[in-house]
């Protein structure tokens, strides 16, 4: 409806120029704005790419690199952790084969956390990206500990995700374990009242729901579902210590 009062209120002004302008403008937020139908950036359709699963698999092994080696030496337990995480998602064969194409391609050029990252944010939605960096967390921790500076270089990469500090803390509470770690995976604090915790997992439990994460990838899809219980026994144990019903 505005794009053609616009294209009106253009012709009277600038005659046919003005009408195409007006036309032009006026569908423009249409869309913007049109009966709030609309979630996200009008753009998002254009400007954001699908991923082909082999790039999205290089990617992730490529950022799993940059993890263990961010402390500055190999842990035995922390390989084993990726390998079998691949191994049991894609099976023996197709995992051997993501891993010969990932060792061809680090031979011919250095892996880049940045344009990693930036390749994956022009390509995948806002909850992937917070999967994948779960996943990340979780290779940190499996050799018993997220040491400073995985920590570091993981708070790097969210910050090349683009993912806020919130999510950031909500995700690192999960893996590093604290007094009030129930409340940082809710993003609330511990003075919230009841009605704001159950509305604080309410909000969380849709936006980690493994149905928003649309990726072809199992590990990601695995990840989402675990995150998602972290969020449930968050809640289920703030519930317990205040008798929340």
């Amino acid at each position: 409806m505005i794009k053609w009062i616009a294209a009106l209120l253009g012709y009277f002004m600038f005659r046919f120029p003005g009408a195409v302008l007006g036309f032009i403008v006026g569908t423009f937020l249409d869309n913007f704005g049109g009966s709030g139908k609309r979630t996200g950036s009008i753009f998002e359709n254009v400007t954001r790419q699908s991923v082909s699963p082999a790039d999205f698999e290089l990617n992730l092994l490529s950022l799993c690199s940059i993890i263990i080696k961010a402390d500055g030496q190999v842990n035995q337990r922390e390989l084993d952790y990726v390998r079998q995480y691949f191994l049991s998602t894609y099976g023996k064969e197709k995992a051997n084969a993501i891993f010969r194409t990932f060792n061809e391609v680090i031979k011919k050029r250095e892996i880049s956390a940045q344009r990693i990252c930036t390749f994956m944010v022009q390509r995948t939605r806002y909850e992937v990206r917070l999967q994948m960096l779960h996943f990340l967390f979780g290779i940190a921790q499996s050799d018993g500990q997220v040491s400073k500076a995985e920590i570091e270089k993981l708070r790097e990469i969210a910050g090349y995700f683009r993912v806020n500090q919130h999510d950031f803390e909500s995700i690192m509470a999960m893996f590093i374990k604290s007094t009030d770690n129930a409340y940082k995976i809710l993003e609330i604090e511990k003075t919230a009242t009841d009605d704001e915790v159950k509305k604080a997992y309410r909000n969380m439990a849709k936006k980690y729901h493994p149905d928003r994460v649309v990726t072809e990838n199992e590990a990601i899809r695995k990840g989402a579902e675990e995150k998602f219980k972290e969020v449930q026994k968050a809640y289920e144990t703030i519930q317990k210590e205040r008798g929340i019903s």
